[in-house]
């Protein structure tokens, strides 16, 4: 199935004598790999580097045995997960694919009466800013708080809530004028 992160092999899988360190890291990665997966393809909006992002996250927390200064899993997962993914964007602003962009296929008034409601919301979240798109994802598909979300991101809580608001006022105003405005 495509976009579902493959099981990723670190050494010290098996079975080892390193007082259950192995185990551990097997379980944290079992437990949050989907997790971290969502957040790095929030950012880099590919499932293949996504992948790569997942990957390098866990070896990185590996290598440096950071699995028992954790304190809150997810909100350390998502912050090493976002910093990675952040470097391996491409330098230019512009992260969507030449099929997801908008503006070379229908207007998304067409978009959303030829298409199934999900995919029309889909593509206005992702026509979003970046600054307004990536906390709107951690926020709602990832169901990260707003505290979470800013220590992933390394931004103030309440910038998040800011940006929350107007992605969503965003959203809002788009859909009104999709339904002729009866939202």
């Amino acid at each position: 199935m495509a976009g579902i992160p493959r099981p990723i092999e670190f050494p010290g899988n098996g079975v080892t004598a390193d007082d259950g360190r192995s185990a551990r890291f097997t379980d944290l990665v079992q437990r949050h790999s989907l997790f971290v997966f969502r957040v790095a393809y929030s950012v880099v909006r590919n499932v293949s580097d996504a992948e790569e992002v997942v990957q390098d996250t866990f070896l990185k927390i590996y290598r440096s045995d950071a699995t028992d200064r954790m304190q809150n899993e997810r909100a350390f997962l998502a912050r090493t997960a976002w910093r990675i993914a952040i470097d391996r964007r491409p330098g230019n602003l512009t992260v969507l694919s030449g099929n997801d962009m908008a503006s070379t296929g229908p207007s998304p008034e067409d978009a959303a009466i030829g298409e199934d409601w999900n995919t029309a919301i889909h593509r206005l979240i992702d026509a979003l800013p970046d600054h307004l798109r990536q906390p709107m994802a951690l926020s709602t598909i990832d169901e990260m708080s707003s505290p979470e979300i800013a220590q992933a991101m390394g931004i103030a809580e309440g910038t998040v809530r800011t940006r929350l608001m107007r992605a969503r006022q965003i959203l809002k105003e788009k859909l009104e004028a999709l339904m002729g405005g009866s939202v």
